[in-house]
């Protein structure tokens, strides 16, 4: 039996009157706690470490989150076999107020000094700057039309400071008039066989935390390379080892044959060889015209460069050795 019990049947209308004046009142915290000492958020975290391996680093790890009150969300561990080392990705959310985030690199910088580690790096998302970087192309632009589209989505984390091409493009294109629209300078810069343009490109881009080749027909130089002394991504044409030097789709229509990839890589001085991040396939068959299967081609590398660069962002790609990389 449900029985109906009217407000004014419990309270009398003084009460009544009093109760919804508090009401209201008590309503007007505007997402604030009650207690205002206590963060109503907990916010997304991420610490990679990578160490020589020894007993109680994840005991440690832990313990450190733990004891400032963060919750681990997820967590990865890979130690090779038969190699003396450790690598670990951990997930975790946390109060600002209880954990302020300068306290945070200390309290992780204790743990890496303990255990000699090569690197150990946190990242919060909502309260660290944006990674900022560069994109290098030449004629093709799927790749960066879809960074472009990505990012305006809100779905790349990172600021991008300039486009940088060997070719040049007309003022009223789609590419140029987003760029100008969302004010991404765009620097053209003739390269001979004889000058790579390394000096102007290395002043553009020196600031930023890392560049990514979306179709850049050109190879750095060994020296460019350890100038900029940070990371280059670059998104390859093919399965490495692959069909090398231009047309590559046309050279694996030509062999017919029945894979075709994308191989998204750091760049080394030795071309194509860097330590691969990313890969991706997709069937083909006789079916496919030249057109359909370049199509399929770029589809991949839009993709694979995609999924690297976030990999990359989200700190799941770490150094395995001097060729290879653990990606979480």
């Amino acid at each position: 039996m449900i029985r109906r019990v009217s407000a004014t049947s419990c309270l009398s209308a003084t009460a009544l009157r009093s109760f919804t004046k508090w009401s209201f009142k008590s309503s007007q915290f505007h997402g604030e706690s009650l207690d205002s000492s206590v963060s109503p958020v907990l916010v997304p975290g991420v610490h990679v470490f990578h160490c020589p391996d020894d007993v109680g680093i994840v005991a440690k790890l832990s313990d450190c989150i733990a004891a400032k009150g963060g919750n681990i969300l997820g967590y990865d561990v890979f130690v090779p076999e038969n190699r003396n080392v450790f690598y670990s990705r951990s997930e975790f959310t946390f109060d600002p107020l209880k954990w302020p985030r300068s306290q945070m690199d200390a309290d992780f910088q204790t743990i890496a000094q303990k255990f000699s580690a090569l690197s150990s790096v946190v990242r919060v998302p909502s309260l660290d700057p944006k990674y900022k970087i560069a994109l290098l192309l030449s004629k093709q632009d799927h790749c960066l039309v879809e960074m472009l589209h990505k990012w305006q989505d809100g779905k790349l984390p990172v600021d991008i400071t300039c486009v940088i091409s060997n070719h040049e493009r007309a003022p009223n294109t789609h590419i140029m008039r987003f760029l100008q629209r969302h004010g991404i300078s765009y620097h053209y810069l003739q390269t001979t066989d004889q000058n790579k343009i390394e000096e102007e490109i290395y002043e553009l881009v020196k600031d930023t935390d890392f560049l990514v080749l979306a179709r850049y027909m050109q190879v750095l130089s060994g020296n460019f390379l350890k100038g900029y002394g940070k990371d280059v991504i670059n998104i390859h044409h093919g399965l490495l080892p692959s069909f090398k030097g231009r047309n590559p789709a046309k050279q694996a229509f030509d062999a017919g044959v029945k894979l075709i990839g994308a191989t998204t890589h750091f760049v080394t001085e030795e071309l194509d060889s860097g330590p691969i991040i990313e890969q991706m396939v997709e069937r083909v068959s006789h079916r496919d015209n030249l057109t359909s299967f370049v199509q399929k081609s770029e589809d991949l590398e839009k993709k694979c460069l995609m999924r690297a660069i976030k990999s990359y962002c989200e700190l799941r790609v770490l150094p395995y050795g001097t060729q290879k990389t653990v990606v979480f």
